[in-house]
């Protein structure tokens, strides 16, 4: 999972293949249309929530869901997926890969959700054995006709799962509250950059 040289092609590929059966863990805690809505968690996890406005419009809506396709939200520089080719569907397995401390990371979510509607496009995914943290993560944009508006909505929920993650807390806490200001302010650059017609 984590080493000092970036992720070849084929160990990315066999880890998609193994990680694609059904895997245990904590229970769901996150729904893709409401998010944690005030559940209780246990012992050891922590909930992030970031939301923003991005854009506006049908047509910045519009752009927002084909950066969303294209997994802009991830495209940081530190950040990557490894098998953007996925569609955004239930039962895809994303491969993230993470460059943080000196270290590469290879990190593997299955995708339990999606909504695709006039107002609303993203998806819920769950992480897998192969993946640092143990939780889940809801990607949702919403376009609000009234006020024309376009958010972001990005939630977590997770506890370190891997024994280097759970040594180094504070700073992979660190990291994850700047993954969640990279991802917002990529996605309200891609809607900014998009053509209007």
């Amino acid at each position: 999972m984590f080493s000092f040289r970036k992720p070849r092609n084929a160990e990315v590929e066999a880890a998609i293949r193994a990680a694609r059966d059904p895997v245990g863990g904590s229970p769901p805690f996150l729904s893709l249309g409401n998010g944690l809505q005030g559940r209780k968690l246990p012992v050891g996890f922590a909930r992030d929530c970031l939301r923003s406005r991005i854009g506006e419009g049908e047509a910045g809506f519009a752009a927002a869901r084909r950066a969303f396709a294209e997994w802009a939200e991830f495209d940081l520089g530190w950040v990557r997926v490894m098998n953007p080719e996925i569609p955004v569907a239930v039962g895809q397995v994303v491969a993230v890969e993470v460059h943080a401390f000196g270290l590469w990371s290879l990190n593997l979510s299955r995708i339990l959700e999606t909504v695709d509607t006039a107002t609303r496009f993203g998806f819920l995914y769950r992480t897998t054995l192969h993946h640092a943290e143990d939780g889940e993560e809801r990607f949702l944009l919403e376009y609000d006709p009234e006020n024309g508006g376009v958010w972001y909505h990005l939630e977590a929920v997770s506890r370190p799962r891997h024994a280097l993650a759970r040594f180094a807390y504070p700073l992979t806490r660190g990291y994850q509250h700047r993954f969640a200001r990279d991802s917002h302010r990529r996605m309200k650059a891609a809607v900014l950059v998009e053509p209007v017609d």
